[in-house]
This record gives structure tokens, sequence and C-alpha cells, in this order.
């Protein structure tokens, strides 16, 4: 019960982590989405971009991770009765929960970036 409660406040930091990342870098680039959008970028292409950011962040992350699951599994082999040191069952499903939270942690600054107006984006000051 107590490892539940610890994986899902785990989840919820790394969406928050992840939020944050994104909304950060979507607000430094408010100038660079402004010219995109001036110049005729659709809506659709700045949330893909934005998207696509996260979901590269996201996807780096998972592969470290289930690396360094893997390691460590063969690792602590020897101190684990009874269990499996690797699960491709187990560490597919968190890597497609984990996907899935940051696509959801992605598209709330994703959202803000399509809704940036060219002239408010370019006016200096």
């Amino acid at each position: 019960m107590l490892l539940t409660i610890f994986a899902v406040i785990a989840l919820i930091l790394a969406a928050i982590g992840l939020y944050g990342l994104i909304a950060y870098s979507v607000e430094q680039r408010t100038q660079e989405i402004g010219i995109r959008m001036a110049l005729g970028a659709q809506p659709r292409d700045v949330r893909n971009m934005v998207l696509l950011y996260g979901m590269r962040l996201a996807l780096a992350g998972v592969a470290i991770g289930v690396e360094a699951a893997l390691a460590l599994g063969r690792l602590m082999n020897g101190f684990l009765y009874g269990v499996q040191s690797w699960d491709p069952a187990a560490l597919a499903s968190v890597a497609v929960l984990l996907m899935a939270v940051a696509l959801t942690a992605a598209y709330i600054p994703a959202r803000r970036a399509v809704r940036v107006v060219p002239m408010d984006a370019l006016r200096c000051g």
C-alpha cells in the first residue's frame, strides 16, 4: 500500500516537472512561436512542435530509466528471492504509463503556445 502511494507521488512529481520544463520552454520561445505564426505556421504545427519536444524529453528519460532498471536488476539479482530481476511486462507498462503522463503534461503548454498572438509576441518591451 505504501509503495503504491510513493509510486503515485513520484508519477505526479514527474508530471509536474515535465509540465514546468515545457511551460518554461514555451515562455522562452514565445517570440519564435510568434514569428512562425506570423510567417504562416498553422496552430496544429505549433502544437505538434511543442508536443514533439515534450515527447522527446520523455522518451529520453524512459530510455535512461529502462537501462538503469535493467542494470540495477542484474546487480540486485542476488538479493531477490523468488522474484525475477527483470520483467518485460512491468517495464513496458511503466514506460507506456510515463509516456501517457508526459503527453498529458505537455498538452497544456502546447495549447498555450497555440494561443500566442504574433503581434504581441513580436512587440519589443
